[in-house]
């Protein structure tokens, strides 16, 4: 899967005064900006619950500001302004208490956010005495601390259950999110998908733009929906992305989403649901395919096609989905055994529906009964809801391999080989564009090679079973690398050892 997780800035720029004042900018560590806010907020008596747990809010509420560019989208030069009405009290030269140093020396680079979206969130607070608010009260926070909550309850109970720790997300020199040149008819790459989907999302609230494929081509379709977004919001309508045309794209689709609100509707970690549509094995050719379709949206758990409440494991079909059930669900828990995907209740497949049935404190049968079958939904369900949403839909189609691709070959295997090697070259330029025919022509196998030669695989212009799989993987990780934040953070980072119970991620590295 596609790694996503936003880094902490090294630094961070604070407008000494309202936003729209002549005030010194200043440019401070963001480890030492946190010591000065939490120093300048909160009182170094209170308990160390409470401190962490306002200190936690300080670091999501600023995180937020950068993440959305909240300012640099209004035509700013800074991140985020010490007027404590809209922002964080920052007093620039003070003096930092030293348990207060210590504790953000340990959790600035943590940060809270809604569980399965990827902005931190906008976790404001106020005093709770003289000034009441939606967020955390710090007094009150005090108060439950000296009652014995810890740090997590008290978050849990100002922000809602449904919000989660991550931890360890690395520290990196970030810069403005405009790519630095204009982006126009004949532009390419990642930064033209990300003006293409984020054109998609505002169009579902002005209709007058038209809704383009996502290509990563600045084509005519791409540049009319930009003239037509540039005519709504008073730019000049050219056609052309330059700064300010980036800029009022990120404001309006940060606006429309409420990034930087409490109630935010949230930047989903991906965009897509996840077609799955195993190969069936009774064409000779592979390419007579059996549609289960497995999609997860925000309004419906899964739907899917007359799956039931168990499976026959004489039935090809519902096999190819149990086995795709548990291979995901072992991607997140090494105690689980992969399968290969054969459409076949083979002995692997018992096997490692036997090590699920352990995990989950069955009787390791490797038999499918009822229990065992929600069991597996339940996980394969519970990690969708926790990292993927689909606000947008942009399928994936999981083939399992049935034989081998080559020139000459024809047919939908060839078309989903064309489809992978050309969203693999616009997201990452390691296989060349090929015009989608169906024909395993000269065009395709010399990206085939490509692609080949920059994995370290035999450069043959052969599709095989290792080739086909390493096309998959990167494939996936192409599509929802570009379903992430449409700002400054980075969409480089793996989420690994999840804490369900706790709600913790570590994104960076160890405890």
């Amino acid at each position: 899967m596609a790694p996503v997780t936003p880094v902490v800035p090294q630094n961070i720029i604070v407008h000494l005064g309202s936003p729209n004042s002549f005030a010194q900018n200043v440019t401070v560590s963001f480890v030492d900006y946190i010591k000065n806010v939490a120093s300048s907020e909160i009182y170094p008596t209170w308990n160390e619950n409470a401190l962490r747990a306002n200190i936690l809010a300080q670091i999501s509420f600023a995180l937020n500001r950068v993440y959305t560019e909240f300012y640099r989208a209004q035509g700013k030069d800074f991140d985020i302004t010490s007027d404590t009405s809209i922002d964080q009290k920052f007093i620039f030269g003070r003096n930092i208490f030293e348990n207060i140093s210590r504790i953000v020396d340990e959790i600035f680079n943590n940060y809270i956010r809604r569980q399965g979206f990827i902005e931190p969130l906008a976790a404001k607070y106020c005093n709770g005495t003289t000034v009441t608010c939606e967020g955390l009260s710090q007094w009150g926070s005090e108060y439950m601390a000296r009652d014995g909550f810890s740090y997590l309850d008290i978050l849990y109970s100002y922000y809602g259950y449904n919000i989660e720790l991550v931890i360890n997300a690395p520290v990196e020199y970030i810069t403005e999110s405009y790519p630095g040149t204009p982006l126009r008819i004949g532009s390419t790459g990642r930064d033209v998908i990300i003006i293409q989907t984020t054109l998609n999302r505002i169009s579902n609230d002005y209709p007058l733009i038209p809704k383009i494929a996502v290509d990563g081509i600045f084509g005519t379709a791409t540049e009319r929906s930009v003239i037509l977004f540039q005519q709504i919001f008073n730019l000049v309508p050219d056609g052309i992305v330059g700064r300010a045309t980036w800029y009022k794209l990120i404001r309006i689709y940060t606006g429309l989403l409420r990034l930087s609100e409490l109630n935010s509707q949230g930047q989903t970690l991906y965009g897509f649901g996840i077609p799955y549509y195993p190969a069936s094995i009774s064409s000779l050719d592979g390419e007579d395919f059996v549609e289960t379709l497995v999609t997860f949206t925000n309004n419906e758990s899964l739907v899917n096609q007359d799956i039931g409440s168990s499976i026959d494991p004489n039935n090809e079909s519902e096999v190819y989905l149990l086995q795709f059930f548990l291979n995901y669900v072992a991607e997140f828990n090494p105690l689980i055994m992969g399968v290969n995907s054969t459409g076949v209740y083979d002995p692997q497949t018992i096997n490692s529906v036997m090590s699920f049935q352990t995990f989950y404190g069955l009787q390791p049968t490797g038999v499918i009964d009822d229990n065992t079958w929600n069991l597996i939904y339940d996980a394969f369900v519970g990690i969708q809801r926790s990292i993927y949403s689909v606000s947008r839909t942009v399928d994936i189609k999981i083939v399992p391999f049935t034989r081998e691709l080559k020139l000459g070959d024809q047919g939908a295997n060839v078309i989903f080989l064309q489809e992978e090697l050309n969203f693999i070259y616009v997201v990452y330029g390691t296989s060349n564009s090929v015009i989608i025919t169906g024909t395993f022509d000269d065009a395709t196998k010399a990206s085939v090679e490509k692609f080949q030669e920059n994995e370290g695989l035999p450069v043959t212009g052969i599709v095989d079973e290792t080739t086909y799989n390493r096309l998959l993987v990167v494939y996936t990780d192409a599509v929802s690398s570009i379903y992430t934040s449409k700002t400054q953070f980075k969409d480089d980072i793996m989420l690994n050892d999840v804490d369900t119970q706790f709600g913790v991620r570590n994104v960076g590295g160890n405890n």
